[in-house]
């Protein structure tokens, strides 16, 4: 037979299996612009529920970053004994260096911290009244790891006589960004499950109106994954489009808030800067709502197929 004659191969299964994924994607599309308002509010809602967690998680990230960023919150100020010198000073701060819980150790003289004293105060004429100098040398510890043993290392040694630490804010801040967190997590497993549920009644209706179609591709022998197919890519359209429209709403409020967060930092000597989700933490939600919204349309889907079959037999 001449090669100008010879009969069309049929479309290999692989080729076939893509065609339909590509129409099934294509169909969502078309069900979605067909019913512009239904889709609309069905996003919207998802948006809402997703950006609710998101805001909460991303507060308490820049929280966390903000408390690191002021290390002066976990400095201990150790004043030695009035007859400590200049040179057992210098001595006692080599040796603080070389401990494996100090991060850092600064000597401060007492004429620093007169001058210091001095520029904070206003009370130059009550300092020029005592005359001598009653300052003792100061060390300032960074800790490296747990400040509260260190505080109370510090205040064993024989040189040390005033030791100032305050922790006390700082752990019931540590409390609090915990509980934030875990309220972020509970919130987002509730409002999760609030999307998945209108992610599911939105198919299930679609469903509804198309039983007389699925009930003639049921009966011509289509499975229920070959039927369910499209209603998978139309909750995963949902869930991507929430997923975006949360992160758009996020941003721009994280624009709006960032001058004045500046300014407020920068009036407690910090240069924290607000931050957003970057391109993979946004890339991460994006993909996390439409698996959100596939797992909605496939749970249903799959329930609602099954009833359909049990109910013709």
């Amino acid at each position: 037979m001449p090669p100008g004659n010879a009969p069309a191969r049929a479309p290999s299964r692989v080729a076939g299996w893509f065609d339909h994924h590509v129409f099934s994607f294509v169909a969502s599309l078309g069900r979605m612009a067909a019913k512009p308002w239904a889709a609309g509010l069905t996003v919207g809602v998802m948006a809402v529920a997703l950006a609710l967690p998101l805001g909460l998680w991303a507060t308490m990230a820049n929280m966390e970053r903000f408390v690191g960023d002021v290390q002066e919150a976990r400095q201990i100020d150790l004043f030695l004994q009035p007859d400590v010198d200049a040179a057992r000073a210098e001595t006692l701060a080599a040796e603080l260096r070389a401990r494996g819980d100090v991060a850092a150790v600064e000597l401060r003289t007492p004429d620093e911290g007169l001058q210091a004293l001095r520029g904070a105060s206003g009370l130059d004429e009550a300092l020029e009244v005592i005359g001598a100098n009653p300052l003792p040398f100061l060390l300032v510890v960074a800790p490296a790891g747990d400040e509260m043993a260190l505080a109370e290392a510090l205040r064993a040694l024989p040189e040390a006589d005033v030791v100032q630490h305050d922790a006390a804010w700082r752990e019931r801040l540590d409390g609090w960004l915990r509980l934030g967190t875990r309220l972020a997590w509970v919130l987002a497993v509730l409002l999760g499950v609030g999307a998945l549920l209108v992610v599911g009644n939105t198919v299930r209706l679609d469903i509804q109106q198309r039983r007389e179609e699925i009930s003639v591709l049921q009966q011509l022998g289509a499975t229920d994954g070959f039927i369910r197919r499209p209603f998978l890519y139309l909750g995963t359209c949902y869930g991507v489009l929430a997923g975006s429209i949360a992160l758009v709403v996020l941003t721009v409020v994280a624009w709006s808030l960032r001058p004045p967060l500046a300014a407020l930092a920068r009036s407690y000597g910090s240069d924290f800067m607000l931050q957003g989700f970057g391109p993979t933490q946004a890339l991460v939600v994006v993909a996390g709502a439409g698996l959100l919204g596939w797992l909605g349309a496939g749970l249903v889907a799959g329930q609602t197929l099954r009833q359909t079959r049990s109910t013709e037999t």
